[in-house]
């Protein structure tokens, strides 16, 4: 028995031995398991937090609408696609205030997960009409909603105080950007960062960053083009043009990025893609920058000398200047976006051009100055973007007012000057970069009788929002102004800002001679035009000057967004528009293909070339403005010198680019309220008629075809031997090689039919025999039987044209040497006032009507009283091109 019980005991330890270690095992286990499920979650988040990210941006997102657009001032197509509280960066600022366990770091990281909603109260999505009398009716827009509460999250804004105006913030000390990036990660380069840079529309090789040649001195073009003087490939000789002083990317020792550009070629037969080097695209970044009292900014300029931008490969950090109380991102906002910034050591001074050791210029995220971000007045009629209603008392005083700018004047004057508006720029525009040593610009507005509130917003807009190191002045250019309020009292106020300047014409000059006047005294690298009734959203300078630097002959454009004339709501626009032009040269905005989009994978902030643009707000290096010999001093007022333009840069060696992550709301009105000297409407066609008989070639035929009155009228477009000379003189190519590289897909047939002339009742064809016409046997073969039917209504053979001899009824050849109405023919749809007369062709100048006929006796060709059963009277063509 005592064995038993000592047995039992030795296994008794055993067994609890073996308990024990069971139970050790399960808890290692559990604690296994636990660390798994842990990492899934962690996994899951993450990816949650990402879904949330890309989703912010399309909150609200109604179905599209029809492409639509019109005439310059119908605006373009309107959005479908508005975007959440931040327009998509305030999830990706609330992702990184997460991360970096920021104050905001709560708010932030609800608003990455996407459980954020729209902000309480917004308004719903509506319709708004557009313009009429364009070609092409705009889209219903979509209203951006924002709070101040969202506004918190945005992380790389740099906020103001509220309190007092958010001009009046001011501070001494000079702002320190920079840019966080993950311990240990490699030093950001130009290309980091930056998406792929695409190029939609012309199948061109984009230029890379050129060579200097010398300070400012330009490469003659033409020495590898022959007459036409056109961007060569990529890496030949006159590919490589000169920069200005300040184009420093390709100097000897600089490490230029060229991440992957990407073109396509949007024509007939489909899109076709293609690929070379390009230069990076621009991001955006968060300083604190304020426009300062003259004693604080001499100050900031003084320390910026002795300052030096120093990005090197070491990981270092630098203390953001000090904060005045009081001034722009005190408060825990700003503490968030101070963390933000460091990562980067280096001060963007107000006038220095910054540069690494070796030579090259360093990069960093795009400023996102945003004076605005804690409004005076968060309450406010119209802020951050709202629709605003009139009081049923004020309805009669708001549709008396309307007339004085052809919108709602009553509702521009309650909402504030300074008013804050959403960032509707894409996701990812605040993790681009931009080069140091960006160019200064000179902003030129011009205005006549412009309303009071609505002048004032457009300043403020720049001064809020733009760095104010890279605004040499704002020029405004007072076009002869006849309101009190735009002479004394507008110099009064602007006083207060020193780099904005009035420039009074003594007499009405036009929007176009009012440019030249304020781009002739502009001290800027860069003129940046602006309409005087816009709205600049954040980050909006900085992307622009960005592709100037890159390329001086590039033309930056911002996406125009829409201020609704009605309730002076801010609303987005639709992504991937570009700006064409349709027969006779009416201005429009088409959106790319949805198929060319998801076949190339383009993305929201891909860079999209344009074959026009809409010509009111765009950057252009000044030099390159002023080789270009500026606009046509021949053009008056208004009207076709976005055309003459655009023509101009395309084919004279230029590019015309619209920038995505540069956004400028605009007020499109459903008319132009200013007088023209003379008839507006003639003024204009007079315009586009210049611009056609300088620059379409052979195809200005197209355009009179479209605008066959002014034909009939014989319109006068003055002389144009100067605007001719000029165009030899910059060696620019054909309108030939415009349409085949840059505008593919513009239908412009040079005739509206040709082939044999066939006679429905008889199967033969007029054939010409020396100088006179016979009727014989068809044969496709035969040169003597081909036709021309031209946009200018002629029967075309050659030099000769038929058309009626006397009044017999005899017809005649005879030379085409310039258009003549004896020798014009209505044909297939022309026949319009008689369309039973539409496979006739019926001489225009006779009266009653006379069609050609075949006499079936004598088989001969006469003129005789049109009757649209008689089958010798039918014709047609071999080919038709057009209705």
């Amino acid at each position: 028995m005592h064995k038993l019980r000592k047995l039992f005991r030795g296994s008794g330890r055993a067994l609890a031995f073996v308990f024990v270690a069971s139970v050790v095992w399960l808890l290692f286990d559990m604690a296994a398991l636990r660390l798994s499920f842990g990492d899934a979650a962690g996994q899951r988040a993450l990816a949650a937090a990402g879904r949330g990210q890309r989703e912010r941006g399309r909150l609200w997102r109604g179905s599209p609408g029809p492409p639509g657009g019109g005439r310059r001032d119908p605006g373009p197509p309107l959005a479908a696609a508005p975007r959440g509280p931040g327009g998509g960066r305030a999830a990706e600022s609330a992702t990184a205030a997460a991360a970096e366990g920021s104050p905001a770091g709560g708010a932030a990281r609800r608003a990455a997960s996407g459980t954020a909603g729209p902000p309480p109260g917004s308004p719903q999505p509506s319709a708004a009409q557009g313009r009429a009398g364009g070609s092409l009716r705009p889209a219903a827009p979509r209203r951006v909603g924002w709070s101040p509460a969202a506004a918190a999250a945005r992380s790389d804004v740099a906020p103001a105080a509220s309190g007092p105006p958010a001009w009046a913030a001011r501070t001494a000390a000079g702002a320190v950007a920079s840019t966080a990036r993950p311990p240990g990660a490699p030093p950001a380069t130009a290309s980091a960062g930056g998406p792929r840079d695409r190029a939609l529309s012309p199948d061109l090789p984009a230029p890379e960053p050129a060579e200097q040649a010398g300070a400012g001195a330009a490469v003659p073009e033409g020495a590898a083009h022959g007459a036409h003087g056109s961007p060569a490939p990529p890496g030949s000789p006159a590919h490589r043009a000169s920069r200005a002083p300040w184009h420093r990317g390709a100097r000897a020792g600089e490490a230029a990025a060229s991440p992957e550009k990407y073109f396509v070629l949007i024509g007939k037969a489909g899109a076709k893609p293609s690929s070379s080097a390009a230069a990076p695209s621009p991001g955006s970044d968060a300083v604190p920058n304020l426009w300062r009292s003259p004693e604080a900014r001499g100050a900031q300029q003084l320390a910026a000398t002795r300052l030096s931008i120093n990005l090197t490969a070491s990981t270092t950090r630098s203390a953001a200047a000090p904060r005045s109380p009081g001034a722009a991102g005190a408060g825990p906002a700003g503490d968030a976006g101070g963390a933000a910034e460091q990562g980067r050591q280096g001060v963007v001074g107000s006038s220095s051009r910054a540069a690494r050791p070796g030579g090259s210029p360093g990069t960093h995220r795009v400023l996102a100055v945003d004076a605005t971000l804690a409004p005076r007045d968060p309450q406010a009629p119209g802020q951050f973007g709202h629709p605003v209603a009139v009081p049923e008392d004020k309805q009669e005083e708001a549709k008396s007012r309307w007339k004085e700018g052809n919108f709602n004047v009553y509702l521009s004057d309650l909402i504030p000057v300074d008013r804050a508006v959403a960032d509707t720029r894409p996701a990812g525009c605040s993790e681009q970069r931009v080069h140091d040593d960006l160019p200064t610009t000179t902003i030129i507005m011009c205005f006549v009788d412009e309303v009071w509130s609505t002048l004032l917003r457009s300043v403020h807009s720049v001064l809020s929002r733009s760095p104010p190191h890279l605004v040499e002045e704002i020029i405004l250019v007072d076009d002869f102004s006849t309101k009190e309020y735009l002479k004394e009292k507008l110099d009064a106020y602007m006083s207060r800002f020193p780099k904005v300047k009035i420039l009074h014409l003594k007499e009405r000059h036009g929007l176009i001679r009012a440019r030249l006047a304020g781009a002739q005294v502009a001290k800027g690298d860069v003129l940046t035009f602006l309409d005087s009734h816009v709205e600049c959203n954040v980050g909006w300078l900085e992307p622009l000057l960005e592709r100037v630097r890159l390329s001086r002959t590039k033309v930056a454009c911002p996406v125009i967004e829409v201020i609704s004339d009605k309730d002076m709501s801010y609303m987005t626009v639709d992504n991937f528009q570009r700006g064409i032009f349709t027969w006779p040269m009416n201005f429009g905005w088409r959106q790319i293909p949805q198929e060319v989009i998801e076949k190339n994978k383009i993305k929201e902030t891909d860079i999209i070339r344009c074959p026009v643009m809409a010509g009111g707000l765009f950057s252009i290096d000044k030099k390159y403005f002023f080789e270009l010999g500026t606009y046509d001093s021949g053009l008056d007022v208004w009207g076709g010198e976005n055309m003459e333009i655009s023509f101009k840069v395309w084919m004279c060696g230029g590019e015309i680019e619209i920038i995505p992550c540069s956004r400028v709301g605009h007020i499109f009105r459903n008319d132009n309220p200013y007088s023209f000297p003379k008839d507006r409407i003639r003024t204009v066609e007079r315009n586009l008629a210049r611009v056609a008989e300088v620059w379409l070639d052979e195809y200005k035929e197209l355009f009179y075809g479209h605008a066959y009155h002014l034909v009939l009228r014989r319109l006068d477009v003055g002389d144009l031997t100067q605007q001719i000379a000029l165009r030899k003189k910059l060696q620019c190519r054909s309108f030939r090689w415009y349409l085949e590289n840059v505008y593919p897909d513009l239908e412009a047939p040079l005739v509206k039919a040709s082939g044999l002339l066939v006679n429905i009742a008889t199967a033969r064809c007029i054939t010409v025999e020396n100088t006179t016409l016979a009727f014989q046997t068809c044969d496709v073969n035969n040169e003597d039987q081909k036709f021309n039917y031209t946009w200018l209504r002629l029967l075309r053979h050659g030099d000769l044209c038929i058309a009626p001899a006397g009044t017999t009824g005899a017809l005649e050849l005879r030379p085409c040497t310039g258009w003549e109405s004896s020798l014009a023919w209505q044909h297939s749809s022309l026949a319009a006032a008689r369309p039973e007369l539409a496979e006739h062709l019926v001489a225009e100048h006779l009266q009653p009507p006379a069609c050609l006929e075949v006499d079936p006796s004598l088989q001969a060709l006469r003129v005789s009283a049109c009757n649209s059963a008689n089958p010798y009277q039918k014709w047609q063509f071999g080919n038709y091109y057009a209705d």
